[in-house]
């Protein structure tokens, strides 16, 4: 019987690019829809023209996690018309060292037999047994990837070593479930720096609201809209123009982070803000100090602030807190304000 782990598994796709430099959509299993086979396609590197190449990337449409691998095609091997080839996994979890390291056997076992019933035999013995092993291409075992070490294989510490202070707008963007657009014109440094974004609300362990590598295309946005606040990575820089698109941007060559006119309100910075931001750079800037430890401790201060929040909203009718409840309790505006919108993030306000 197959776990949930391996469960969580949804399809198999494979891209060609030939002699000619045509790219096709050759083969799935079981199978894709044809949106989510345009979006796989795009973000493909093999459709893209002078791009550089990728080796790997993810990403996530309509709540479906993708990841794609590439790899060119050397002599002597079967696909004698094939340059390059992509393998696309689509699963509901979020866990790209797994995926990568599947995808890579999932590559060198097409390339070494040239059909894709040998990959989907690799597939399936994932699939149903969690895990597969060969002695040319490799073994793996779902076992050895756990989805905190995804969670934590973002970099923290690499956020505030840029951002400094700056991080307690991240924080509050995060915790108060604002859109974040992240703009840089190379695809892996958007993919390491958003995926570290979720851990500053940790205890919410919602990687759901990632989209490392969004298109600035209608179907794409469309979806993207529905969403009531996300970390969305993009390498056009056309995207700072889109002003509808994000509460927070992050400039991330230039290290600019930038509060839309809209967010201002609701992102009002006071004395709580200051005294997260000096514990999160302390902690980060703490050589002793690992990405866990700094999450831990970011956390710890989190946590203080939601058991507050809690008790008051016990205070409440239907542990529900109210705007006047707030008000009674004389907080600081900037305090009183991020509660107000915290209450609502968490789903504890009464409206």
């Amino acid at each position: 019987m197959a776990s949930t782990e391996t469960q969580s598994m949804q399809s198999i796709g494979l891209i060609e690019k030939d002699v000619n430099g045509d790219t096709l959509w050759v083969w799935c299993y079981p199978a894709v829809s044809s949106e989510l086979r345009q979006v796989l396609l795009t973000k493909c590197c093999l459709t893209q023209s002078n791009e550089e190449f990728h080796t790997f990337v993810f990403g996530q449409f309509c709540r479906t996690w993708y990841y794609i691998s590439a790899m060119a095609v050397h002599e002597p091997t079967a696909l004698n018309k094939v340059t390059h080839l992509s393998v696309a996994v689509t699963a509901k979890d979020f866990n790209p060292e797994k995926y990568a390291a599947l995808n890579r056997i999932l590559c060198r076992t097409y390339i070494k037999y040239g059909s894709p019933v040998k990959m989907m035999e690799v597939y399936i013995a994932v699939l149903t047994k969690g895990v597969c092993q060969s002695e040319e291409n490799g073994s793996f075992l779902i076992k050895d990837y756990d989805v905190r070490q995804a969670f934590l294989a973002g970099s923290i510490k690499d956020v505030v070593s840029q951002f400094g202070m700056e991080t307690i707008i991240l924080y509050t963007a995060v915790m108060l479930k604002k859109r974040i657009a992240v703009h840089h014109p190379r695809i892996e440094a958007l993919l390491e720096f958003t995926r570290a974004l979720p851990a500053l609300a940790w205890h919410r362990k919602d990687w759901s609201i990632l989209h490392p590598y969004v298109h600035l295309c209608d179907n794409e946005l469309e979806h993207l809209s529905k969403c009531p606040g996300y970390i969305a990575g993009f390498v056009d820089p056309e995207v700072s123009n889109r002003t509808e698109l994000f509460d927070v941007f992050v400039n991330l060559p230039e290290s600019i982070i930038t509060i839309s006119k809209s967010a201002k309100e609701s992102m009002m910075m006071g004395k709580l803000h200051k005294e997260i931001g000096h514990l999160i750079v302390q902690s980060a800037e703490d050589t002793e100090k690992s990405d866990s430890h700094v999450i831990k401790d970011i956390s710890m201060k989190t946590k203080q602030i939601l058991t507050h929040l809690g008790s008051l909203a016990d205070q409440c009718e239907g542990s529900k807190i109210t705007m006047e409840h707030l008000k009674q309790q004389h907080f600081p505006s900037a305090t009183e304000n991020f509660l107000f919108h915290l209450a609502a993030a968490e789903q504890i306000l009464r409206i």
